[in-house]
């Protein structure tokens, strides 16, 4: 916990600092979510295909997706979701003439979750 998963286009590739945003998304989920440095964990999943409304150019996508065990306000969750956007606008910079569509939501992981180290 926290499972973070961004999905992302991919003509947003060398335009997203992907290391970098994955660093201070858990340093915000530190602070805001009173999550454990060592227990954030982010991957990333590059979208080859995007269709927004009639079009299927000219366009990108991300969505951030942050699951976090049961307990947080919904205030808290708020709050990540927003950071979650705002380091979006730091560490991505699209292409000129690219509608970037950003968004990001923070759940409750569900009571089944368990995890296993090795």
């Amino acid at each position: 916990m926290p499972q973070i998963t961004v999905d992302y286009s991919a003509g947003l590739a060398d335009d997203f600092d992907r290391p970098g945003f994955a660093k201070a998304l858990h340093e915000a989920t530190v602070e805001i979510a009173a999550a454990k440095p060592p227990a954030c964990k982010t991957r990333f999943r590059r979208t080859e295909d995007i269709v927004v409304g009639p079009d299927a150019e000219g366009h990108a996508h991300v969505h951030v997706h942050i699951a976090l065990l049961a307990g947080r306000t919904d205030e808290t969750k708020a709050r990540l979701t927003q950071a979650a956007l705002e380091l979006l606008r730091t560490h991505l910079k699209p292409a000129a003439g690219v509608a970037l569509h950003a968004s990001a939501e923070v759940r409750d992981l569900d009571p089944s979750y368990a995890k296993s180290e090795t």
